[in-house]
């Protein structure tokens, strides 16, 4: 402002310091906890969210072992040649190689960008249009990131653990090992459940479920509390204290276990907390506002049901939105019958930016 006088050079200085428009060279910018992160960027969600750069987050970047002493987490390369795993991370670059093929549409000249880690959200918009839900079969996050990244070499993007915590792993960017043919094209998320069994043998359900003779939390504020034999998730001695960022009794949303068919099996599991339907519609509303190809609704038939198998290959192909891991692969079936569709899809969507409904 070469003209401007020397009081309105202080007014102008005051207005910044007041407002906080021109924070000080070297003041640290505060996250408020909610957000994640996608090319650099953080969004917000509304619901908590640990990073992996936080105190206590699961890093997926790490190549050492997490749960091993620190003498032994060393990734040692496998002795015979071309041997696997071949490489010590666990994750990859999203990348579609055939021209039409559904997933990443990069050209050679985007993939050369990306490849040193030059993603930005525009191109990464592009490539991803679905969203993927899996059980952890782990009961925890922690036990999760363990199984995961120590004993098989992969990773998520997202976990969602039993007090409703959400672990991002990875930036959106990256390329998670997760979802088999999806990988390219997907976010995944592992939901904290040990997962669904025949309803003849519920002896792992039994381990980890115990009933209590009322329910713990979702009654009516002004009714009488429930009278139902609802169960509490009791984390093995084995696990320790589960790892949960927030200690505390936490149950499934109903009593169960819930039984119905997948692939055409019938199997029983108890359902997610109610704690992990709130943070999962939230990110699902934050992920389908984020990624406009990514459409907030799951595999339909044609009376407008939930599919409830492996969606055929041309199918899967064309398919975008929300889906469960056992669309993508016939030989899995999270996240099981009791997973609530329409209450995920319809709170996620009355939560989408009005431009994206």
């Amino acid at each position: 402002m070469p003209h401007a006088t020397p009081l309105l050079v202080i007014l102008c200085a005051l207005f910044a310091t007041l407002t906080g428009c021109q924070p000080h060279t070297g003041s640290e910018l505060a996250r408020k906890g909610d957000e994640i992160v996608v090319c650099g960027r953080l969004f917000h969600t509304g619901a908590p969210v640990v990073l992996w750069t936080d105190s206590g987050g699961y890093d997926a970047y790490r190549t050492e072992k997490r749960y091993v002493a620190w003498d032994k987490a060393a990734w040692v390369a496998p002795a015979k040649p071309n041997a696997e795993p071949g490489t010590p991370n666990r994750y990859g670059i999203r990348f579609a190689s055939s021209v039409g093929q559904p997933g990443c549409p990069i050209s050679p000249d985007d993939f050369e960008r990306i490849r040193g880690g030059g993603w930005d959200l525009t191109t990464l918009q592009r490539c991803v249009d679905q969203f993927v839900l899996h059980y952890d079969v782990c009961g925890t996050s922690r036990q999760c990131f363990r199984v995961l990244h120590d004993m098989r070499g992969l990773s998520v993007h997202f976990m969602l653990d039993i007090d409703g915590t959400i672990y991002q792993t990875l930036d959106l960017k990256e390329r998670a090992w997760q979802a088999t043919t999806s990988n390219d094209r997907s976010i995944g998320i592992e939901i904290a459940n040990i997962g669904a069994y025949p309803p003849s043998d519920l002896s792992v359900l039994n381990q980890w479920y115990q009933p209590t003779p009322t329910r713990l939390s979702g009654d009516q504020p002004d009714g009488p509390a429930s009278s139902v034999a609802w169960p509490i998730i009791t984390i093995p001695p084995r696990l320790g204290d589960g790892g949960l960022r927030r200690p505390g009794t936490y149950g499934p949303d109903r009593p169960g276990p819930i039984v119905g068919q997948v692939q055409g099996r019938e199997l029983a599991m108890y359902d997610l907390t109610p704690e992990q339907y709130d943070s999962l519609i939230k990110l699902t509303a934050a992920l389908c506002t984020v990624f406009p190809r990514i459409p907030c609704d799951y595999p339909r038939d044609a009376e407008g049901n939930l599919v409830l198998d492996k969606l055929p290959d041309d199918a899967l192909a064309a398919y975008t939105g929300i889906l469960g891991h056992y669309h993508i692969q016939a030989n899995k079936i999270d996240p099981g019958p009791a997973l609530q569709w329409d209450r995920v899809v319809a709170g996620a969507r009355r939560l989408v930016q009005p431009s994206r409904q």
